[in-house]
């Protein structure tokens, strides 16, 4: 009898890295019968019409429709769901990947229940307990019991917090499968989408929403001079998350930055392979530009993705109006020299599949 796989999504990025995951796995129907749950954690509609379509995935079979909330009751209300789900669910394998809300919740349900648990993206450490996700991150990889790496830093991470090296599974970053296999699509759409936003090459690509750079007037408010100094050299756009746009305000409006409305995936890889260099404070964007080779400056302290900086086109810079500029006019400068990091080859998922499939 096949086994019950039940994977666990709860925002944009894990659609991109469960995606190639579920194809893989439906090539062996003999051997899994797969359910997607979507627990809700972010629920705009718009976006994950257009997600859906563009990764050609399904529906997902469950919504838990948790909804927003702070880090506990959100973390607590996706626990309540999903332990209810598993209650007719008869799973024989819970797979959550990345770091957010719904990762540790569903990894703590099913660990709870003593349901094989499998973390996609593990070992990932920016070392900042500050962060939400860092929590996450840490208390995921203690519990599952296959991690799948996508990094040798990662690995290490798992060796030094005393992970039994046999659980740890080195397979590459399942997010490139998915940007390798629709980017000839989204480099269709390119010349028609800068018309469309009225963006000349070359230009810089800004995607902005972590609590620290948005949530602090004063903080976005020094991002924004930057951005619009920036924008007084080449053009600037801004496809703003509707987080990002509630504590934008009236900041950028009228101004050089070309402020425009969430993209769909393949609309916003058109831009960023298009880009002679990325703003970014996104985990996702780093790693996607690095194996693009697009030079890229991520307003954060600290990193999770280290490989992105020492291997890739990746730059930390302080969210400071000087720094910032300083740091993209140097990237505009120098251009990219990439080195795309080990086994970031779009097989990823195909190395996860074997390694379940041997998981007996």
């Amino acid at each position: 009898m096949p086994r019950h796989v039940v994977h666990v999504v709860g925002a944009r990025p894990n659609y991109m890295k469960t995606a190639p995951l579920m194809a893989a796995l439906a090539r062996h129907p003999d051997e899994f019968r797969q359910t997607l749950v979507h627990t809700g954690q972010h629920y705009d509609a718009a976006l994950y019409d257009v997600l859906f379509r563009d990764l050609g995935l399904p529906v997902p079979d469950v919504d838990l429709g948790v909804g927003s909330g702070s880090h506990g009751v959100q973390t607590a209300r996706v626990m309540l769901a999903f332990d209810e789900f598993l209650d007719g669910a008869a799973a024989d394998l819970v797979v959550v990947p990345g770091d957010v809300n719904s990762t540790l919740a569903a990894a703590l349900v099913a660990a709870k229940r003593g349901i094989r648990l499998a973390h996609v993206e593990a070992g990932l450490r920016s070392f900042d307990r500050t962060m939400p996700e860092e929590l996450n991150r840490v208390l995921t990889d203690q519990l599952a019991d296959l991690l799948f790496t996508p990094s040798r830093d990662a690995d290490e991470n798992l060796r030094r917090e005393g992970i039994d090296p046999a659980r740890v599974h080195f397979v590459g970053n399942v997010m490139i499968d998915t940007l390798e296999r629709l980017r000839p699509q989204a480099r269709r759409r390119l010349p028609e989408l800068a018309a469309a936003l009225r963006v000349g090459r070359p230009y810089v690509l800004v995607t902005l929403h972590r609590p620290p750079n948005v949530d602090d007037e004063r903080a976005f408010a020094i991002l924004a001079e930057a951005l619009e100094e920036i924008a007084g050299d080449v053009d600037v756009v801004f496809p703003m998350h509707p987080r990002t746009r509630r504590r934008a305000g009236t900041l950028l409006d009228g101004g050089p930055v070309r402020v425009v409305e969430p993209l769909g995936y393949l609309d916003f890889l058109a831009l960023e392979e298009g880009a002679a260099c990325v703003v970014t404070d996104s985990g996702g964007v780093q790693e996607e530009t690095t194996y693009l080779g697009v030079p890229c400056v991520t307003v954060r302290a600290s990193t999770e993705r280290p490989v992105t900086v020492s291997e890739g086109t990746n730059r930390l810079v302080a969210a400071a109006r000087a720094a910032v500029v300083e740091a993209v006019r140097d990237a505009l400068a120098a251009g990219a020299s990439p080195r795309r990091p080990e086994l970031w080859d779009g097989r990823a998922a195909e190395r996860i599949a074997e390694a379940l499939r041997a998981d007996t």
